[in-house]
C-alpha cells in the first residue's frame, strides 16, 4: 500500500490572489466608521425588501455586499443614495468635520460619494464630452478636468477612446465608463452596484484591477454583486444578504473558518459488496465514535456516509488537526481486512458559493462582525 500522507496541503494562491492579499495586508484601514445603516428597512407595501440591517464600514475598507438578485442588495444602495427613503431606521455618512451625520437632508456637509448603481447608460456623446459634463454638474475645479479625464482614461485603458461616442463601446467598456463617472470628481467613498454584471471573465477580471487600484489610493469602497466568489478576491469583509437581511458579516478568512466542512475523505482499493456496507459502516461509527460529528451534516442520519461510484467513505469529524490522525490510524490497522486505503485527505480549502448556498437556504445569521 502506498504511503497515506495526513498532511493537508493549501493550494498556492494565483497571482491575482497574491496580489490582493498583499493590497489587503499594506493598505491602511482606520478605525474611523465613515457609513453606518442602523436599523435599515424598506417595505413596498407588505414586501420587506430590507430588514433591520445593521452594517459599519471603516474608512480605507472593502465591504462586499452580497446576495442572490432580490436579495436587498440594489434597495440598500439606493437609499444611501438618497434615491430611495428608509421605511424606518438611519443611514449616518461621514462629514467633512470626521464625525457622523445622518442622511436625511442637507448633505452639503457629507464627504463625497461616488456611485455606480444598475446598468450605466449614456446619451450617444463623446466620452470626453460626458466626462466634462459629469465633472462640471459636480463642481469639480474647471482647470484640472482634462487632467484628471486623461487620468483616469489611461487608469482605464480608454485614452484610445476619448474622442469616440459612446454608442460604439462594448458593454466591458460601458462600464468602465461608469465607473470613471462614480469616481471622476476624487471622491473618498465609492459604491458600486453589480460592477462585474453581465461582462465575460476578461472583463470583469479588469474590473477588479481596477478596483484593487482604488484600493491603493486609500479609497473606502462598498461594492454589491451576486458573484461571491470574484468579489470576494478584493473585499476585506463580506456582507451576506438574503431576503434583506444579512446573515453573516465577517472576513472572508473568518467566514471560511466558521462554515468549512469537517469531513474527511477515504478511498479505498476495492469497492464494498453492498450486502455487508451498512454492517461495515455500522463498525466504523463504533470505532470512530469519540471523533466523530454527527451534526455536521444535516441531510444525513450518519455521520459516515459510503459513495460507491468513488468508493470513498465522507466521515465527518470534529475538525481537531489531532483527529485526522487517529481516524486513519484506526482505518489502517482496525480494518486492514475489511478494505484498504489509498488515499485519505480532506477538502483543503472550502468553497465559498457552496457556504452561501447552505447559508441562504437556512437562511440564519451564523457568524457576526469580527469588529
Amino acid at each position: 500500500m502506498s504511503e497515506v500522507s495526513t498532511e493537508i496541503k493549501k493550494a498556492p494562491l494565483k497571482p491575482e490572489e497574491q496580489t490582493s492579499e498583499r493590497l489587503k495586508t499594506e493598505k491602511s484601514i482606520s478605525s474611523q466608521t465613515v457609513i453606518k445603516l442602523e436599523s435599515l428597512s424598506k417595505r413596498y407595501g407588505k414586501l420587506l425588501a430590507v430588514d433591520n440591517v445593521n452594517l459599519e464600514v471603516r474608512e480605507g475598507e472593502t465591504i462586499g455586499l452580497v446576495g442572490p438578485n432580490g436579495a436587498g442588495k440594489t434597495t440598500i444602495i439606493k437609499m444611501i443614495a438618497k434615491l430611495l427613503r428608509p421605511s424606518s431606521g438611519k443611514i449616518l455618512v461621514m462629514n467633512k468635520n470626521g464625525q457622523l451625520q445622518e442622511l436625511d437632508g442637507d448633505d452639503k456637509n457629507l464627504i463625497k460619494f461616488g456611485f455606480l448603481i444598475d446598468v450605466p447608460r449614456f446619451y450617444d456623446m463623446k466620452t470626453n464630452q460626458i466626462l466634462r459634463y459629469f465633472a462640471t454638474s459636480q463642481n469639480y475645479p474647471q482647470e484640472k478636468i482634462d487632467e484628471r479625464i486623461n487620468e483616469l482614461l489611461k487608469l482605464f485603458k480608454l485614452s484610445d477612446w476619448k474622442h469616440e461616442k459612446v454608442s460604439s463601446f462594448s458593454k466591458g467598456m460601458t462600464q468602465k465608463l461608469g465607473i470613471i463617472q462614480a469616481i471622476l470628481v476624487n471622491p473618498k467613498i465609492i459604491i458600486l452596484d453589480e460592477p462585474q454584471s453581465g461582462l465575460d471573465p476578461k472583463a470583469r477580471i479588469e474590473i477588479r484591477r481596477i478596483i484593487r487600484e482604488l484600493q491603493k489610493e486609500g479609497k473606502t469602497i462598498f461594492v454589491a454583486s451576486h458573484m461571491l466568489h470574484e468579489i470576494s478576491e478584493v473585499c476585506d469583509k463580506i456582507a451576506l444578504l438574503n431576503h434583506g437581511k444579512i446573515i453573516a458579516f465577517d472576513t472572508i478568512e473568518n467566514l471560511e473558518k466558521g462554515l468549512k466542512k469537517k469531513e474527511l475523505h477515504c478511498q479505498i482499493l476495492n469497492p464494498l459488496d453492498p450486502d455487508e456496507k451498512n454492517e461495515i459502516i455500522s463498525k466504523l461509527i463504533d470505532e470512530l465514535n469519540p471523533w466523530l460529528d454527527r451534526g455536521i451534516q444535516k441531510d444525513s442520519s450518519k455521520p459516515i456516509e459510503y459513495h460507491p461510484e468513488k468508493r470513498e467513505f465522507k466521515i465527518y469529524y470534529d475538525g481537531k488537526k489531532e483527529t485526522r490522525g487517529k481516524i486513519l490510524e484506526k482505518l489502517i490497522t482496525k480494518f486492514k481486512s475489511i478494505f484498504t486505503v489509498i488515499s485519505f485527505s480532506q477538502p483543503s480549502t472550502s468553497k465559498l458559493e457552496q457556504i452561501y448556498q447552505e447559508m441562504i437556504v437556512s437562511d440564519e445569521p451564523k457568524i457576526n462582525s469580527s469588529n
